[in-house]
């Protein structure tokens, strides 16, 4: 967790995130120990923590405008949609973790500020006082792509920057399973009802610490009524013509173009 440079984490797997983006060198080589060392010191508020159980070394930096000339720095999306999935997960971890650490500083319970487990072989942090321990935070969410016939249920989000046309999606509530979380979130988006709930497939989405679980279903019955607060449209589009939809690097591009 938050460490001091060491002989040790020289060794390990670095990778570094400014922002919502992954940082890399020019000459399209892997990240060393010197080039963490180096963009350490851009900022005051970065902050280098390692995963021993995971030869993992991360450093998070706050976005920022200029890199050295030697580096550039790719949205963590793109990162995801060109190499995949199992090159992107350290760079998605250091994300999350990094969130994490940002936010999690003081115990909930007594106030005191938390410090890094002592078990080597698990990521924590510690209240030296009263001895909570605090593990990072997952937040699921449910995405799913309702079908009728030949037609597909996508919508605009009214809180999104880009106007892509997406899934229904929504955070799990407490008390409730993924499929109730999906009738709940079509319903209340829609007002529609569907069944025959299957579960697609599922994605890490750091932004800052969802887990997003793909479900696919079938309409069963309502007319679209729009939830205004949180879409600005929802519609039936034949499967084979859809609007802009998200770029692949997404579970939602996957569920809606079948890959």
């Amino acid at each position: 967790m938050p460490l001091t440079l060491s002989p040790h984490t020289s060794s390990c797997r670095c990778v570094a995130i400014t922002g919502q983006e992954a940082i890399l060198r020019c000459d399209d080589k892997p990240l060393t120990f010197a080039d963490i060392e180096q963009l350490k010191c851009l900022s005051d508020s970065s902050l280098l923590f390692e995963e021993r159980q995971n030869n993992l070394c991360a450093l998070g930096l706050p976005p920022t405008e200029k890199l050295p000339d030697q580096y550039h720095s790719i949205p963590l999306r793109t990162y995801f949609a060109t190499y995949g999935e199992e090159l992107s997960l350290p760079h998605f971890r250091a994300k999350a973790l990094y969130e994490w650490l940002n936010r999690t500083r003081f115990c909930t319970k007594c106030g005191t500020r938390l410090e890094p487990g002592a078990i080597e072989e698990e990521t924590s942090l510690v209240c030296p006082e009263c001895h909570n321990i605090f593990f990072p935070r997952i937040e699921p969410c449910i995405i799913v792509l309702v079908n009728r016939g030949d037609e597909i249920l996508l919508a605009l989000h009214r809180q999104r920057t880009t106007q892509y046309y997406s899934c229904l999606a929504g955070f799990m509530e407490a008390g409730e399973s993924a499929e109730q979380a999906v009738r709940r979130e079509i319903m209340e988006e829609t007002g529609i009802s569907v069944k025959n709930i299957r579960y697609f497939g599922s994605q890490s989405w750091p932004f800052p610490s969802q887990l997003m679980l793909g479900f696919t279903a079938e309409y069963e019955s309502g007319e679209i009524h729009i939830q205004e607060s949180e879409l600005q449209r929802a519609a039936w589009f034949p499967r084979n013509n859809c609007p802009a939809t998200p770029p692949k690097g997404s579970i939602a591009y996957r569920l809606i173009h079948g890959e």
